[in-house]
C-alpha cells in the first residue's frame, strides 16, 4: 500500500510537476500557497459549478476511494482530480476539462482558509476520483437542487 498523510500529499502532487522541487519551492515561498501544475500528466480535472460540485464532494465524503476535490469561491466551482485522459473523453452539459496542455492552479495539500482551497484534500495514495461514480454522484446533487427542500 502507498503511503499516505500530508508529506505523501505533497509528493504526490508535486510529481505533476516539471521540477517537483521547485512547486515545493513555490508553494512555501508565496504567501498565497499556490503552485502552478500541468494537467494531463498524472490526473486531469473536471471542473463542476459549485452547486452541483459541492453536494456532490459532500456525497464523495461517505464513499470510500474519492479522489481530491478543489474549491474556487471565486468563480463558485469544483474541480475534482479524475485520471489522465478523461477530460478530453467526458462529454457533459457545464463541465469543462482541464487535461492534457492546460496548466492549473494548486494549493499547497494542507492549505485551508479563504480563496482557492481543499474540498477533499489528497491523501498521497494518488487515489483520483472514478469518473462514472463522479457522473452518478452529480446527477444525484443535480435531482437534490429540483427538490421541495431546495434552500440557497
Amino acid at each position: 500500500m502507498e503511503s499516505t498523510g500530508p508529506a505523501a500529499a505533497v509528493a504526490w502532487l508535486a510529481a505533476a510537476a516539471p521540477d517537483p522541487e521547485a512547486c515545493r519551492r513555490e508553494w512555501e515561498r508565496t504567501s498565497l500557497g499556490i503552485a502552478l501544475l500541468p494537467a494531463g500528466r498524472l490526473w486531469d480535472l473536471l471542473v463542476v459549478p459549485g452547486r452541483l460540485g459541492r453536494p456532490a464532494a459532500a456525497l464523495f465524503e461517505q464513499l470510500p476511494g474519492g479522489g481530491p476535490a478543489l474549491y474556487d469561491p471565486g468563480d463558485d466551482s469544483v474541480a475534482f482530480f479524475v485520471p489522465a485522459g478523461t477530460a478530453a473523453r467526458w462529454i457533459g452539459t457545464g463541465v469543462r476539462g482541464a487535461g492534457q496542455g492546460t496548466w492549473v492552479m494548486v494549493p499547497h495539500p494542507l492549505r485551508t482558509g479563504r480563496g482557492l482551497r481543499w474540498l477533499l484534500p489528497p491523501d498521497g495514495s494518488g487515489a483520483l476520483t472514478d469518473p462514472m461514480v463522479l457522473e452518478l454522484l452529480l446527477h444525484e446533487a443535480a435531482a437534490g437542487l429540483s427538490g421541495p427542500a431546495e434552500h440557497c
